[in-house]
């Protein structure tokens, strides 16, 4: 099996499982202006009538897209069980939602005029091959905007989060690791640049926005306990964490029970030459 196909395999096995993991998490985090990191991307699109989502998931995205009249919207995605949440939503009645890879679309030639992507490019290999087909199926002057993880915020439960997460995995049998996913390049504007631009796409525009996920403590679990990370870890060994979680933050809790906690996305946005 080739390492893209291990990827994908442990992403549709992922998938199978938490249909909705990646909107359950972030959909209520909130930017500074109060905008989620989906209405952030949606705004990088304002202007666009024919908007293709790769990696759609449960369709939280392309139904934030659909508020907007007259728009024709398609998803793409490896999980099977995520669309069939997407097909349930009422908004989504009139897209094309399809089980497939990004890498080898579907669409004809100048089908799109904005392509988006939440904290799913950075998932793929093969990423070369996904930058062509994007160029593809987006007409001339067509814009690729992506939502990428950017990390943890200083000082915060992300960070505390992250380094027990570290330590646990270092204890685990490799059984127990997820592969290793996606291609760097996606996760930095200069890695990017090197994809896009050969596939004749702009310089990248970069904007990283802190993502405040802060609340009661068991809200913060849910939110950071879906990373691809844990999915593999044996029921006693998240519960270990989970509660070392818990003692982690007790300092940082605040007399009326939030905990402090914020990651940093990246908003890169290209348009097609």
């Amino acid at each position: 099996m080739t390492a893209t196909a291990s990827q994908e395999a442990f992403l549709r096995a992922f998938h199978a499982e938490y249909p909705a993991v990646t909107a359950e998490a972030l959909g209520t985090g909130r930017a500074p202006d109060g905008r989620s990191s989906y209405e952030l991307l949606c705004d990088r699109v304002t202007g666009s009538t024919r908007v293709l989502d790769l990696g759609c998931g449960d369709g939280f995205l392309l139904e934030l897209l659909a508020r907007r009249a007259g728009r024709e919207l398609a998803g793409v995605d490896l999980s099977a069980d995520s669309l069939a949440l997407a097909r349930r939503r009422p908004a989504l009645a009139e897209a094309k939602l399809e089980e497939g890879r990004a890498q080898e679309l579907s669409f004809a030639d100048d089908s799109f005029d904005a392509c988006v992507s939440h904290m799913a490019l950075m998932l793929m290999g093969e990423i070369e091959h996904v930058a062509s087909e994007v160029a593809r199926v987006l007409s001339p002057g067509g814009v690729l905007a992506c939502v990428v993880g950017g990390g943890a915020v200083g000082g915060e439960a992300y960070e505390r989060f992250l380094a027990l997460l570290r330590a646990a995995i270092e204890e685990v049998p490799a059984a127990q690791r997820i592969p290793a996913l996606g291609d760097s390049r996606a996760r930095s504007r200069e890695g990017l640049d090197d994809v896009l631009g050969p596939a004749g796409f702009t310089a990248v525009d970069w904007e990283t926005v802190p993502i405040d996920l802060s609340g009661p403590v068991e809200q913060v679990w849910s939110a950071v306990s879906g990373l691809y990370d844990l999915g593999p870890l044996d029921r006693a060994t998240v519960e270990r964490l989970r509660r070392a979680f818990f003692a982690e933050v007790r300092d940082m809790t605040t007399p009326d029970g939030h905990v402090p906690c914020a990651f940093n996305i990246h908003l890169a946005t290209a348009r097609l030459r």
